[in-house]
């Protein structure tokens, strides 16, 4: 099927650009010419290097640290490619930020995640492609189409060609229960879930400290796989996995689907309980956040196809109905 656009053209900010290089590598062609400088006054200027009138552009940037300057570029790049009169515009966003406040949980907070979703739009943006959204009604905050893709298939058959006897999947905390089930489900394998409350270290500044307390489900002398969406400081899934280690399991891994390695994270993940992290390349992992424990899949596949798919016009659920070897 062709497209109704001209020549598909991907762009990147300075967000995750081996990923979007890894994109193009599979998609066949280079990656757009595009310069991005900050001024001295911290200004960030944008070119587009190249003509995209009437071109399918898409623009790729993970919203990483440092996290305003990831933004501001990406918003940038959109309102450049907008006002070169692009044929139409798509915001790649492999990790989106703010997703945590994505609702009103407390007395006179904003809802960022909708906010963010109102200035991705104003900037340009016509379509938006992302990935394991912490919360599935920021879906709703947009009012332009929206795929969510999800990196959990490629965690799943990770673990599923170890061909482990005896696996439990655990859910980090109760309310990824549902998506852990999931996960549970298409590896045939049982579910338990971390039962962990939540308690404010200081009100003034809302830091939120999680404590784990105990385990909904068997783990003794089990092969245990931690899921979750993402992980920042590693408090969460090294509590976690270590209470795991008491409550008798035989070993603990972890399937995440976006590391963001705050400072001191992987020095605490290296030290914990966990025999292996495994993750996506949706966030850039530097080399001295490495470990032999790490393991980095590649989500690169999957959004060439995703990308190559939309630009012809061809459905993109059905290459999530069936297995696929991303």
């Amino acid at each position: 099927m062709s497209s109704r656009f001209d020549e598909l053209r991907v762009f990147s900010g300075n967000g995750n650009r081996a990923l979007a290089e890894a994109i193009t590598n599979r998609l066949g062609f280079p990656i757009g010419d595009m310069t991005i400088n900050s001024y001295p006054n911290e200004n960030i200027f944008v070119r587009l290097n190249e003509s995209v009138r009437e071109k399918d552009v898409f623009v790729v940037q993970s919203l990483c640290s440092p996290l305003s300057d990831r933004l501001m570029e990406l918003l940038i790049m959109l309102d450049a490619c907008k006002r070169a009169s692009a044929g139409r515009v798509t915001a790649v966003v492999p990790y989106y930020a703010y997703g945590r406040t994505d609702k009103k949980d407390q007395p006179r907070v904003p809802i960022t995640a909708r906010m963010i979703a109102d200035i991705i739009q104003v900037a340009g943006a016509q379509q938006l492609i992302t990935l394991d959204l912490h919360a599935g009604q920021i879906q709703g905050f947009f009012s332009i189409p929206v795929d969510e893709l999800s990196a959990m298939g490629q965690l799943v058959r990770y673990f599923h060609e170890k061909n482990w006897d005896n696996p439990v999947v655990v859910s980090a905390d109760m309310g990824f229960a549902k998506r852990a089930r999931n996960f549970a489900e298409q590896l045939g394998a049982p579910l338990a879930i971390i039962e962990k409350r939540h308690s404010l270290s200081s009100r003034s500044q809302g830091e939120r400290l999680a404590e784990s307390y105990s385990v909904i489900g068997d783990v003794k002398g089990r092969r245990c796989i931690l899921v979750d969406d993402e992980i920042v400081t590693g408090n969460s899934i090294t509590s976690a996995a270590n209470l795991l280690i008491e409550s008798g399991a035989q070993l603990v891994s972890a399937a995440i689907v976006h590391s963001w390695f705050a400072p001191g994270a992987a020095e605490r993940i290296r030290s914990s309980a966990l025999t292996e992290l495994v993750t996506t390349d949706t966030l850039p992992i530097a080399a001295d956040q490495s470990w032999p424990g790490l393991k980095v899949l590649s989500i690169a596949p999957m959004l060439a196809e995703v990308i190559q798919r939309i630009h012809s016009g061809i459905s993109v659920d059905t290459i999530f109905s069936r297995k696929r070897s991303f």
